[in-house]
């Protein structure tokens, strides 16, 4: 039906693209003639400063006499080591995503007693308003699930007695609702596109109270709702480190764009999802795996020899997607390694062991090894790459049996917690609306 309402839309018949490209062109003299920053990038890779916050701080270099050096890369929480708080409850045995909401949001790690009436508070928010499915998912299915979770979110504007009011403890309440709700509305979203685009039955599964939001995650995204101990939290550990990640990531800094508006809530998360969705972004976890198996399937000879031409094809974009990109390398703050990915990788290496994908493993470390030094034949020394985030993400994801189209979906899940703690920080401490300017040529 879709197919055949656009090959006979108006704009199938009559032609007004014919000159698009010489109409979007600029000059890349354009660009360096007043040194404008792409990418809000500075010449020596550092960002331009937009502003401040306590919310999240990513340190992927050091400034020695306004030069930027190198170093091993840290990521913080409200000033707390992000590694801390996940050894912390792997050494303990326990799930740590819902603390880390109230870090992020509160400003403090809680008290036992705190930590119980936030978890119960998380648990209310994940009940959606009575035909809330049917009417915003089922009704108008999709084979994007960050699509449908962006226009959920919209829609739970409408079910809010007071959506507009950016006072403190509404904003959180709002929050606090649609970090519960993040998790069903991916949940629905997934299984009503395994029915209408891949032919399964629609099972729609429920929260179960009791349950930490990894837990919840597992029950309702299996079809038999089975999981072990070990598979939640290793998902809760891969909540907690995708959970924030600064003011400057793309998605974050949307919201905020958004926030010093004015404008409400469920709009700033919707744009942020966007933002996330796509490819460079958040969506890069499923290019991984997409770049992943595209390596499989042409690079038969096992050989480094082998492996490194196709990968200096990839660069001179020759082949895959013939974007350049060698992805799940290099990162615009990191330089010698991402905390994350770092973590990442053991998690992958532990889990292939208790796996058939151990291969699968062995070829990621190759493709990471191989095309770090093919990037450095393009680039030389003018830039540290190293893997980042994205680059064992999707294959933790695929050895838990989650599909590709949610990978972004759980990235966002995570993240909204950021998200939410930077959208409130804008409200209440940004004073202006943010507006860079551009300069107009032709």
């Amino acid at each position: 039906m879709e197919e055949s309402f656009r090959q006979n839309t108006f704009f199938d018949r009559v032609t007004l693209c014919s000159d698009i490209n010489e109409i979007y062109n600029i000059p890349q003299e354009a660009f360096d003639s007043e040194n404008i920053k792409r990418g809000l990038r500075n010449s020596d890779g550092t960002g331009v400063i937009a502003g401040v916050t306590r919310v999240g701080s990513v340190q992927g270099y050091t400034m020695v006499d306004g030069v930027p050096q190198a170093c091993e890369g840290r990521l913080f929480y409200r000033g707390i080591d992000m590694v801390d708080i996940i050894k912390k409850h792997a050494g303990a045995g326990t799930f740590g995503f819902e603390e880390v909401v109230y870090l992020l949001l509160l400003g403090r790690l809680p008290d036992e007693y705190q930590s119980r009436v936030f978890n119960e508070m998380l648990a209310q928010a994940r009940k959606l308003p009575d035909g809330f499915v049917e009417d915003m998912i089922i009704k108008s299915p999709s084979p994007d699930i960050m699509n449908k979770i962006a226009r959920s979110v919209l829609a739970l504007y409408s079910y809010d007695q007071h959506p507009n009011d950016t006072q403190p403890n509404n904003m959180v309440r709002q929050s606090v609702e649609l970090i519960g709700r993040l998790p069903v509305l991916a949940a629905a979203a997934d299984a009503v596109r395994r029915r209408y685009y891949g032919g399964e039955s629609l099972i729609l599964h429920v929260p179960q109270e009791g349950l930490s939001l990894a837990e919840n995650l597992l029950h309702m995204l299996r079809r038999d709702n089975t999981f072990t101990r070990e598979e939640a939290l290793l998902l809760d550990a891969m909540l907690i480190m995708h959970a924030e990640h600064g003011a400057g990531n793309n998605s974050a800094f949307t919201c905020r764009v958004i926030a010093s508006t004015g404008s409400d809530t469920y709009a700033c998360i919707a744009a942020a999802l966007g933002s996330l969705k796509g490819p460079l972004h958040g969506g890069a976890n499923a290019r991984v795996m997409a770049m992943f198996d595209d390596v499989k399937a042409n690079v038969r000879d096992t050989s480094d020899d082998a492996m490194r031409e196709y990968l200096r094809r990839i660069v001179a974009k020759e082949a895959f997607d013939r974007s350049g990109k060698i992805y799940g390398l290099g990162h615009a703050v990191y330089t010698l390694s991402d905390p994350r990915a770092i973590m990442l990788k053991k998690y992958a290496a532990h889990q292939a062991e208790r796996t058939s994908m151990a291969d699968d493993f062995a070829l990621m470390e190759r493709i990471e090894r191989i095309g770090t030094e093919v990037l450095y034949e393009k680039l030389g020394d003018r830039k540290k790459i190293c893997a980042n985030v994205d680059m064992y993400s999707g294959l933790v994801y695929k050895m838990l049996g989650f599909p590709e189209e949610l990978f972004t979906p759980l990235f966002a899940i995570a993240r909204i917690a950021g998200w939410c703690a930077h959208r409130i920080e804008e409200a209440m401490t940004g004073g202006r609306i943010i507006r860079p300017g551009y300069r107009a040529i032709g």
